[in-house]
């Protein structure tokens, strides 16, 4: 029985290996796994512009990986999503003869291999305030499995490099101690795996669920909050934990939140999540997220300048795979336009319809609010007639983050400030434009005051 979000995913691990990141994410990433049908596998695409794109650039490709990895699947077609509801009645039932069966649950199985992506490694981690703990805690666990920190807790939100750890582990025992034997899933395929189990109601089945998880020298569990609400999973995850602590065999476990935070689970689990070490793994500082960018750009062969860098860096804070997004639309826009993006206003070209999204939700109010905060100043003092610097700078820096931030006139400006000129607002504006690339110091503060309005 073949499933087939499980053969995907394998297939586009391989795929991951050899094309060119920003022609993956956004060309294959968004393929979904339909059916088998006769033996293809069927995809599906979002649009007819892209099945064309795909079947002329990619399709020889894919098919020649699915065969690799099984060679009863003759051919891959691919369709558009209009398409997926045609396709699943004409689906196979069952091709016994041909070696393969459709989708369905699948019987558990120990795993080939653990699905790490190579380009996850602790090499390309870059290392910041932010996450030099979590790093850390991770070398020395990929370093001496089962010794000091057992079970290692990782907890951060989205984005922030979680998984990547995991990979990064999981790379470094494949190189270094190849007998070591790994297991990696996320919370989901433990939980399909345990109804695949409860439905085959057999002890061929859960003999091979509890050699796969029990067996194993390390046990990486990803989005381990997933498992909150479901009993009879946690139930056997329990006695799966006691049994590789007990042996001391390594266990790391991800989530979005510390253990004490997830009230939803079993208080007996939460407690062993916490007999480790728990460690987070907070966004990360500027001065690391342009540093993040820059690695990218250079395994992507893209020229980045430093301008184009903290633009960038400026407009995604939260968010790691944010901020990538951003740097590959850079990229494919480059590609598209036959041309270099190394100011910032051709990258705000580029990034205008993520940017023109976070301005709707923003008006003038918002930004005259946040610079008297961030300066401990009042909105009577920045819109009086005071001369004084400590108001006139502030004054001009929420002009200048008006005109850049809002399609707002430059008349109706002036008059929210006390009635001023427009020539005033225009000699503002560009003041504090100068002085951003001059004056490190407001730089610095203009950067900060977009990542709180951006980012609220």
């Amino acid at each position: 029985m073949v499933n087939k979000e499980e053969f995907w995913s394998d297939v586009k691990n391989e795929l991951s290996k050899t094309m060119q990141a920003i022609s993956y994410e956004v060309w294959i990433e968004k393929l979904e796994p339909v059916c088998f049908m006769d033996n293809v596998f069927v995809l599906s695409t979002i649009s007819a512009t892209s099945k064309k794109t795909i079947e002329n650039r990619y399709l020889d490709q894919i098919r020649e990986i699915v065969n690799n990895l099984n060679s009863f699947i003759t051919d891959v077609e691919i369709i558009i999503q209009d398409q997926e509801e045609e396709y699943l009645k004409k689906q196979s039932i069952s091709l016994p003869e041909k070696g393969l069966i459709i989708d369905g649950v699948s019987p558990v199985k120990p795993e080939k291999r653990a699905p790490f992506l190579e380009k996850y490694t602790f090499d390309t981690f870059v290392q910041g305030k932010s996450n030099e703990y979590a790093l850390a805690a991770a070398k020395t666990v990929a370093e001496n499995p089962g010794g000091k920190y057992n079970p290692l807790f990782i907890y951060s939100g989205v984005g922030l490099g979680k998984t990547h750890l995991l990979h990064a582990i999981g790379n470094f025992l494949a190189k270094n101690s190849p007998k070591t034997k790994v297991v990696y899933a996320n919370s989901e395929k433990i939980v399909n795996d345990l109804i695949g189990v409860i439905r085959g109601n057999s002890n061929e089945q859960t003999n091979l669920f509890r050699e796969r998880y029990r067996s194993c020298d390390v046990l990486m569990i990803d989005d381990v909050q997933f498992l909150s609400g479901k009993e009879a999973t946690q139930e056997a995850f329990f006695h799966i934990f006691n049994d590789l602590y007990q042996s001391n065999k390594q266990i790391i476990l991800t989530s979005d939140r510390a253990p004490k935070d997830l009230p939803t689970l079993e208080e007996r689990l939460r407690t062993r999540f916490s007999w480790g070490l728990s460690v987070d793994i907070q966004p990360p500082d500027m001065e690391t997220r342009v540093a993040i960018l820059k690695m990218k750009a250079s395994h992507e062969k893209f020229m980045l300048s430093d301008e184009v860098a903290e633009f960038i860096a400026e407009n995604a804070t939260t968010n790691i795979r944010d901020m990538e997004g951003l740097l590959n639309k850079i990229i494919f826009f480059s590609s598209l336009t036959n041309r270099p993006i190394n100011t910032r206003e051709l990258a705000y070209d580029a990034l205008q319809d993520f940017i023109d999204e976070k301005k709707d939700t923003l008006d003038a109010g918002d930004i005259v609010s946040t610079v008297c905060k961030y300066f401990k100043i009042t909105t009577a003092d920045i819109f009086s007639k005071k001369k004084t610097k400590n108001i006139v700078e502030p004054r001009m820096i929420a002009i200048y983050l008006i005109t850049e931030l809002l399609s707002m006139p430059l008349v109706s400006i002036g008059q929210m400030f006390g009635g001023r000129d427009h020539t005033t607002v225009i000699h503002a504006r560009d003041k504090i434009s100068e002085e951003i690339k001059t004056n490190t110091r407001i730089k610095i503060v203009v950067a900060d005051l977009k990542n709180m309005l951006l980012n609220r």
